[in-house]
């Protein structure tokens, strides 16, 4: 999945981009407001990370800017204002969840997983179409209930887009689009490589190949 980070704190940016990269996302990190709605126009985002205290447009500017577009993107403002006002602001201005900083990132990282599933009308943290299952938690990935496999950080992302949307056929430029952030060379028939790894371990049925178009799994299998 790929997140758009909008942080004008250097080290906290760099913290979160490096724990959002360990976590399988492919971010990337904007300083300010004007940049993020420009960004947002011209490039497709599974969620944005924003802090409210921006040079250019204020955060809850950006907020307003956004859901005034009817722009559905799962949104969590991430700020060190932790006033009750700036909280109701932000949630009733649109916002999905409010994180005051300083904060785990492991527990940022659940706040957005918990964010992604409410997004998706589902309880259940795990994706699944009824035959292949992939726990966002662990990256853990199992078929039929067998035992679980561990993937990969590009193989969980490549698998994550795919389950997210089953029954979606989804392009190789869409499949790189959610492994790769701003500046990440994309490597040569990496998203190939990735599936043949993901059949491999999980068996040569669960990724389809449309010829011509690109890849998807079944939907309720």
């Amino acid at each position: 999945m790929r997140v758009l980070l909008v942080e004008d704190d250097s080290m906290i940016g760099d913290a979160i981009q490096i724990a959002l990269k360990d976590a399988s996302y492919a971010v990337d990190w904007v300083k300010d407001g004007v940049a993020a709605l420009a960004t947002l126009r011209s490039q497709h985002y599974d969620m944005v990370l924003l802090d409210l205290g921006l040079p250019g447009k204020d955060g809850l500017d950006v907020l307003t800017h956004i859901r005034a577009k009817d722009n559905p993107i799962p949104l969590l403002i991430i700020t060190a204002r932790d006033d009750l006002d700036d909280r109701l602001r932000g949630l009733d201005g649109g916002a999905d969840d409010y994180v005051t900083k300083p904060f785990q990132m492991a527990e940022l990282l659940a706040r957005m997983r918990a964010v992604l599933r409410r997004k998706g009308g589902t309880a259940t943290p795990v994706l699944s179409n009824g035959v292949v299952s992939l726990d966002p938690a662990s990256k853990e990935a199992s078929v039929n209930g067998a035992h679980q496999v561990q993937l990969s950080n590009r193989e969980f992302s490549l698998l994550q887009a795919l389950l997210v949307r089953p029954g979606a056929i989804l392009s190789r430029s869409e499949l790189e689009d959610r492994i790769y952030g701003w500046g990440e060379e994309v490597e040569s028939n990496a998203v190939e490589y990735l599936i043949h790894a993901l059949r491999r371990k999980l068996g040569n049925e669960i990724i389809k190949n449309i010829r011509g178009v690109g890849w998807m799994v079944s939907k309720n299998a």
